[in-house]
């Protein structure tokens, strides 16, 4: 174990608290998948935690959240939860029960607590169910899911993103209360998504989402499907709800990558005007030479419309125009032409092409 995470779990012995690593980061180590997200589970209360780390700020749940530049710690006092509402419960009570803690969670695979000596805890059965690759509700899955559906889309992520199968009564209420999922806001419903769509089986579990019916609850939709290894470009061959929530970037990536792969292939222009990234990620799901692609964009002549060997200036003297839409459509031509391999990107080669083009122009 890192000697950073240790420090953090002597801190609190010290002081005479207990405190366990729990959920993910155990799981994955057993896995053998790397993640340095570190969820602790303690009985100091957050003030306490609060003052042993000199953090300022706690959510709703009295959560720690720090960073030490590696790893991000989350730490939470044991609780017990009551009286769900909107997926969340509007009451808890901070315990002194580490057991009583762990059962207030979603699946087994998530309970497993690791000691500073590196020592793995189970007292749920989470080792049996790992090794049998099974995602299982703790305690009654429809109290579960009916309490937080938001659960339902968990079990099925983690399904996904192992490759694990969903145990039978967790299956059993999956189905019974997929309906639920209406209720989930579009943000988490994204979140759990991206975490799909970027997994090595993100092909297979769309393809279990769909035949389960949950992505036409989501309302969510697709034809055909390639994994093309990158967010955007997967959610550019999904049919989504038009509000759903992206951010600023990448509702412009999605956008470019179903232009190109609209125009069919990835040419030059493509090449120049959205460059090299989302042309291949495009070319992925074309079902392009990725190599080609990539031999084609290291000879493009030009890269920018500063690279052409004119200037504005001299291309509104030599056609007697000034600036406006008009200098955009010469400059669209003029990469057209270079681009294309009409012409050659040489000053003289440039003012003849303008020249000879200038009735067109002001016509």
């Amino acid at each position: 174990m890192n000697n950073k995470i240790i420090k953090v779990l002597n801190i609190f012995e010290s002081n005479g608290y207990e405190a366990y690593i729990v959920g993910g980061f155990v799981r994955d180590n057993i896995l053998g998948r790397v993640t340095y997200d570190v969820d602790i589970c303690t009985n100091a209360l957050p003030m306490s935690t609060k003052s042993l780390f000199a953090i300022k700020m706690t959510n709703n749940y009295g959560s720690v959240k720090f960073s030490d530049g590696k790893f991000n710690f989350d730490i939470a006092t044991y609780r017990k939860e009551y009286n769900y509402s909107n997926n969340k419960p509007s009451k808890i009570e901070y315990i002194n029960n580490l057991l009583e803690d762990l059962k207030r969670r979603d699946f087994t695979i998530n309970t497993l607590l690791m000691n500073k000596n590196g020592d793995v805890i189970d007292l749920l059965g989470s080792i049996k169910d790992i090794q049998n690759k099974k995602i299982r509700c703790i305690s009654n899955p429809d109290i579960k899911f009916k309490e937080d559906p938001t659960r339902i889309l968990r079990a099925l992520r983690f399904k996904i993103i192992l490759d694990f199968s969903l145990e039978r009564n967790t299956l059993k209420s999956i189905k019974k209360n997929k309906e639920l999922l209406r209720t989930i806001p579009k943000e988490i419903i994204k979140k759990e998504l991206d975490k799909i769509l970027t997994s090595k089986y993100a092909i297979k579990g769309l393809k279990y989402l769909n035949i389960l019916g949950v992505l036409k609850i989501l309302n969510i939709s697709y034809t055909n499907l390639i994994d093309c290894q990158d967010l955007c470009g997967m959610y550019a061959q999904l049919s989504l709800p038009s509000n759903y929530p992206f951010s600023k970037k990448e509702i412009s990536n999605i956008k470019i990558i179903k232009k190109i792969v609209s125009h069919g292939k990835i040419d030059e222009v493509i090449l120049f005007n959205y460059g090299l990234y989302l042309s291949q990620v495009a070319g992925i799901i074309l079902k392009e030479n990725i190599v080609n692609i990539i031999k084609k964009y290291n000879e493009l002549p030009i890269y920018d419309i500063k690279d052409i060997k004119i200037t504005s200036k001299e291309i509104m003297k030599i056609l007697n125009i000034k600036p406006s839409k008009l200098l955009k459509i010469v400059y669209n031509d003029l990469v057209s032409a270079i681009l294309n391999g009409e012409i050659l990107n040489e000053k003289n080669i440039i003012i003849d092409y303008l020249l000879n083009r200038k009735d067109l122009y002001n016509g």
